[in-house]
């Protein structure tokens, strides 16, 4: 089984093609996707796109560098209640546009945490250039009652070891295969593969070979590829023990039994 933890077909060129990309991704075997939310405008696309495939789960969020709609606590709780959403996100920190005042994410991300917690579901972290920020409001939230993932997780092993003493799954995308990421192909190479899950953000960060285009869902097989070279493992290990990580960190995902 291979499970996309994390893509947004919405955000495709041609959001149109969404249903061709699925497509393409089960031809070439990846048996789940989490259509992550990055705004509250897109939510019935998303919760519409789940509702016609079965195999698409969905979150409701909105992204630290949204600029529309910034909910509530009730009505991020509102919006978790569409039976295909099975997580709040994606959330977080990112400090990508250089110094200044960020406290306005901050107080967005900490709203999110809330949310988690009163919908009983777990988050999408999104962390940029805020590793530490992004850990010190999970451990002063109490975050490891509510759970999740860190999506696209590029920090060092330090880090690691305290996101994953919170409780919290690590993602790694396609930047695993860049050519500039030898630290993180290190840290990636010593992290337990049963807290681990892989993405590929589509349609951003497109891996090793595929670079300069518009990344696919079905390219997460190239992320699969890497990190089990890195932990000397099967890819087919790799892909059924991340696809296991993916049901145990968001419960309310379901199998499908055909």
């Amino acid at each position: 089984m291979i499970i996309d933890s994390h893509c947004h077909f919405h955000l495709l060129e041609e959001p149109e093609s969404a249903d061709a990309a699925l497509a393409e991704a089960r031809a070439a075997g990846v048996d789940y996707f989490l259509n992550v939310a990055v705004d509250t405008e897109s939510h019935d696309a998303l919760t519409g796109f789940s509702e016609r495939h079965a195999r698409v789960f969905t979150s409701a969020g909105v992204h630290p560098c949204g600029t529309g709609e910034d909910p509530s606590v009730d009505e991020l709780v509102a919006l978790a209640q569409h039976p295909r959403v099975i997580a709040i996100g994606e959330t977080g920190l990112d400090y990508g546009a250089g110094p200044g005042d960020y406290g306005w994410q901050q107080t967005r991300f900490r709203r999110h945490i809330e949310a988690g917690r009163a919908a009983g579901l777990p988050i999408i972290v999104h962390s940029r250039l805020a590793p530490a920020d992004t850990l010190r409001i999970l451990q002063e939230e109490g975050a490891e009652d509510v759970g999740g993932v860190i999506h696209c997780f590029v920090e060092d092993a330090d880090t690691a070891k305290e996101l994953l003493d919170l409780g919290f799954y690590l993602s790694l995308s396609g930047i695993l295969t860049f050519r500039n990421a030898e630290a993180l192909r290190k840290t990636a190479s010593q992290l337990p593969l049963d807290r681990l899950l892989v993405e590929t953000d589509c349609p951003y960060l497109a891996p090793v070979p595929h670079r300069g285009q518009e990344n696919r869902p079905a390219w997460v097989t190239e992320v699969i590829d890497c990190l089990a070279g890195l932990q000397q493992n099967s890819a087919e290990a790799v892909a059924q023990q991340t696809a296991e990580n993916f049901f145990a960190c968001f419960p309310q995902a379901q199998p499908q039994t055909s």
